[in-house]
């Protein structure tokens, strides 16, 4: 039988704590300052990405083959989200900050762990506040597709959606690390300079160590900036999302077990390794998780449509040994053009890599090296290419296979587009601006309470 307590707690309504950190997160100065910053950051993101883009156009004009190859995602989408992604890493913990750092500088959160909440409530409430900051930034730079509209520009919806929903991610991310940040310190700078920590450090990782490599490639793996570029490139990633709302539940879930200041530090570091594990397994089985599907409509991450319906008609293994290293550019290109493509069009696929954990100087000595050998149904075939115009019929040869014949009416049009981009000006530094300016004000004003008067005049 529970408790009296314990039924307060269960009992107790989610509204007026959602509420609450909801206005705490309006009222303060950080949103709107991101809000203000992020207008003028995205707006010449845009504008210069229209005015290439133009430029482009202009020469598909006098040579139409070259508007094949105009695409909105690359010219417009991905170039004006970079401001976005740019406000989340610098300027957005300080937003996510906020719904706990003052809290704990001003004393308040003594008070708030003896409300009838748990503590896991208490983390979502926060978390929605995040999610509500974060929205209305991404609803700033998504007036820019708008204004793309609006000038006569296209726009195709699942590769736009898999964009928008890669920087949604990872501004939640970005907000998850910042409240944690702010659980484990007893300052909002502390905590602010923790969160940079981890942004920045990405940087880091990004400049420093990808392509390595061993141990210092996995490390390099673990850049919050990396989980961007599939979603840039068009891909919808089943194992990349649930390894980002593992990452997300995991720090949310270090920022509880941190939250309560009379839980003993011993207690909170044995709750915090459980935390760390339970998403360390999710995570690493996340990367297990190969199955991935291209959203753009150029299908750029995809075989010709003839070649994706018959090599999904090969249903033995496809075993692929590689004598390349990691940093090889050929085996960039490689992965890039055939191997990555071969595992989302055919089931059963194996990728080897038959250098591992050796450099590209140790390795380009041996004979073999540079060779991809291709094994399939007891048939075997090697190559040196990294075009999958020559790798396909290979494969087509060893499955006994005629190569197939292209389908008609499936080439990408491309769309050009000759536009001024200066109106976008106007509106990133004057309209948006200006409606910004307007809902702070108003997020300022005190609250209007309705007093009702009895008969006789005094108060309800």
């Amino acid at each position: 039988m529970r408790s009296p307590e314990t039924a307060v707690v269960h009992r107790a309504p989610m509204r007026p704590l959602l509420g609450k950190e909801l206005r705490e997160v309006a009222s303060g100065r950080a949103l709107w300052t991101m809000l203000l910053i992020l207008c003028p950051l995205v707006g010449y993101s845009f504008f210069q990405a229209v005015s290439l883009y133009d430029e482009a156009s202009a020469a598909a004009a006098e040579s139409p083959v070259l508007g094949s190859g105009l695409s909105p995602l690359d010219g417009i989408l991905v170039p004006t989200f970079g401001g976005l992604y740019l406000a989340a890493t610098l300027l957005f913990p300080f937003v996510a900050i906020r719904t706990l750092g003052r809290e704990k500088e001003s004393g308040a959160l003594a008070l708030l762990v003896q409300l009838p909440y748990r503590i896991p409530g208490l983390i979502v409430a926060k978390m929605t506040a995040i999610f509500a900051g974060w929205l209305a930034a991404v609803l700033c730079a998504a007036s820019a597709l708008v204004v793309w509209l609006a000038m006569g520009g296209h726009l195709y919806l699942p590769e736009t959606l898999d964009l928008v929903s890669g920087h949604v991610l990872y501004g939640l991310l970005v907000g998850a690390i910042a409240l944690f940040s702010a659980s484990i310190s007893d300052s909002a700078a502390t905590a602010a300079i923790i969160t940079l920590a981890f942004t920045i450090g990405s940087w880091v990782l990004d400049f420093a160590l990808v392509g390595q490599p061993g141990m210092l490639g996995w490390i390099s793996q673990l850049s919050l900036t990396q989980t961007l570029r599939p979603f840039e490139q068009g891909l919808l990633s089943a194992g990349l999302l649930l390894g980002m709302l593992a990452a997300i539940c995991g720090f949310a879930a270090l920022a509880a077990v941190w939250l309560h200041p009379g839980v003993r530090v011993s207690t909170k570091m044995a709750r915090s390794a459980v935390c760390v594990s339970i998403a360390a397994a999710v995570i690493g089985l996340s990367t297990q998780v190969g199955r991935s599907v291209d959203v753009t409509e150029d299908r750029r991450n995809s075989f010709p449509a003839a070649d994706q319906l018959a090599l999904a008609e090969l249903r033995e293994p496809l075993i692929i040994t590689v004598h390349l290293a990691p940093e090889d550019p050929r085996y960039v290109d490689l992965r890039r053009n055939v191997l990555a493509k071969l595992e989302r069009a055919m089931p059963h696929v194996t990728i080897r890599l038959a250098t591992s954990g050796q450099s590209m100087v140790g390795s380009a000595s041996e004979d073999a090296y540079g060779e991809v050998e291709y094994t399939y149904d007891g048939r075997s075939d090697k190559s040196r290419s990294t075009s999958h115009r020559e790798i396909l019929p290979l494969i087509y040869a060893l499955a006994g296979r005629p190569i197939p014949e292209p389908i008609p009416g499936q080439d990408y049009p491309g769309y050009p587009l000759i536009a001024n981009a200066s109106p976008a000006l106007a509106w990133f530094l004057g309209g948006l601006p200006l409606l910004i300016v307007i809902a702070w004000w108003r997020s300022c004003r005190p609250p209007y309470v309705a007093l009702h008067l009895t008969k006789d005049g005094g108060p309800a």
